[in-house]
């Protein structure tokens, strides 16, 4: 019996130094509830300091974002599947921003905007997360850019170059070979040290799983991780996408890597963020589109940038595309996006019926730093060519009123039809940069003058063959 006693004493004792040692963590939560649930919009009520931009914490694992703060209520964006959430649903503040897992794991893998695996790989395991929103480099930290980006396309390098660290628009009409030009862009970094971010806004499924299927079948998934919203995603999902894609650039960018991002396309993220906007209830502007659709689409590419050597020097270049509709490019969107980026990369339907592919028009397409970052030897053919291009494309619609031409005349129309003839290329057949160079330097000595328009990409693939012979040889 008084072992019985000895052992219910010493429980008693150590309840009592456990109390003794105990302390109650206090913590302050914040809970409100859903007052009403519209398409991927909720309103909150209840959550009186919640911060502009701040998560909010949803039943079943929702997540919404704070977008627009009233007296009374929030208008929070719904990021996820919301058919479950009903009014009186409660809402908590989470005190942190929307942020986005970064490593050297997400290459390789398909994402959406959160972060989730959407491949068949298992779930992804990064030791770090970054805010999607985050401020621009300054300035003073900024360097000129120096370096060309190869894209692998002889009508782009030669005239319209891209420099690492550059914001270079592509744009033009549905079904011209927008999303070709970037894939192909990707894929020509294989062995140059660029890690690539594929970010597709809005994509039919089956679209996406093309370009997926063109990086794996050429090596390119290696060094590239793809961000994905589907066209039936809500629109939260949609507007943040190109945001946590950067932010994933950015950590690379920041280890001293050169990146490359395509968004695919910013089309889909304005119609996203106005179909947000108007449900808020936010009073539309031109087109429909609120007043700040300037102020997100310059935030969002003032992050491309190339960084100073104290910083590591990594550059993030960036590849938006947009659909123009009816070859409007001054409607609202483009002009936007003309005026925030670097150059233009305009793709022509004309052209693309006629065959020219890629149907880039030389005319309506510029670079305003790319030929600063071209290689000397480069630069000095090429300056040649897109002269002669250009005055021969004035001549060739000049010849369609059937005025009698002189003999030189018709032998600079026959030299430009040779030089359209070289600048065409398939899709994924990418030439190296010292192909590209011994092409144009044939060509501006007008060595392919006497050569048949049927026979040029005959001739073409000689000239490449003996360039690979010399090289053997040598």
């Amino acid at each position: 019996m008084s072992e019985l006693y000895k052992t219910v004493d010493q429980a008693f004792q150590r309840l009592h130094v456990g109390s003794e040692q105990f302390n109650p963590a206090l913590e302050s939560r914040e809970i409100g509830r859903v007052k009403s649930v519209a398409t991927g919009i909720a309103k909150v009520t209840g959550l009186p300091s919640v911060g502009y931009e701040e998560l909010v914490k949803f039943p079943n694992g929702l997540y919404g974002i704070a977008f627009d703060l009233g007296e009374t209520e929030v208008g929070v964006v719904l990021l996820g599947n919301y058919w479950q959430l009903q009014a009186g649903d409660e809402a908590e503040r989470t005190g942190r921003v929307m942020d986005v897992p970064v490593g050297k794991e997400l290459l390789g893998r398909v994402v959406n905007p959160l972060g989730e695996a959407m491949d068949d790989r298992g779930p992804i395991n990064c030791l770090e997360r970054l805010p999607i929103e985050r401020p621009a480099a300054a300035i003073m930290d900024r360097m000129p850019v120096t370096e060309p980006l190869q894209t692998g396309i002889k009508v782009v390098d030669a005239m319209v170059p891209i420099g690492r660290g550059q914001r270079e628009l592509i744009l033009g009409d549905r079904q011209t070979g927008k999303t070709t030009i970037a894939v192909d862009t990707i894929i020509n970094q294989r062995d140059q040290d660029v890690q690539c971010i594929y970010c597709a806004i809005g994509q039919r499924a089956s679209a996406v799983a093309k370009v997926i299927a063109d990086l794996e079948a050429h090596g390119a998934m290696a060094y590239t991780t793809v961000v994905v919203t589907e066209g039936n995603d809500p629109a939260g999902l949609t507007y943040i996408a190109p945001y946590a894609a950067t932010s994933i650039a950015e950590y690379f960018m920041h280890q001293g890597k050169d990146v490359l991002i395509v968004y695919d396309d910013l089309t889909n993220h304005a119609r996203a963020y106005r179909e947000i906007a108007l449900l808020l209830r936010r009073p539309p502007g031109r087109e429909a589109f609120p007043g700040d659709i300037f102020y997100i689409h310059s935030r969002l590419l003032e992050r491309a940038t190339h960084l100073k050597q104290e910083l590591g020097g990594g550059s993030l270049t960036a590849l938006p595309i947009i659909e123009t509709e009816a070859q409007n490019m001054a409607a609202y969107i483009p002009t936007n996006l003309i005026s925030i980026t670097d150059g233009q990369i305009y793709l022509s339907p004309k052209l693309f019926e006629l065959g020219i592919l890629p149907a880039v028009e030389v005319g309506r397409s510029v670079s305003r730093v790319g030929g600063k970052a071209q290689r000397k030897d480069y630069r000095k053919v090429a300056s040649r060519l897109k002269l002669a291009y250009a005055q021969f494309e004035e001549l060739e619609n000049f010849a369609r009123f059937g005025t009698r031409l002189d003999q030189s005349t018709k032998a600079q129309l026959e030299h430009g039809k040779r030089i359209r003839a070289c600048l065409k290329q398939g899709e994924h057949e990418l030439v190296p940069v010292d192909a590209q160079i011994t092409l144009l330097e044939a060509l501006g000595e007008n060595r392919f003058d006497e050569v048949p328009l049927d026979e040029m990409h005959a001739a073409e693939q000689a000239l490449y063959q003996s360039l690979l012979v010399d090289k053997n040889d040598g």
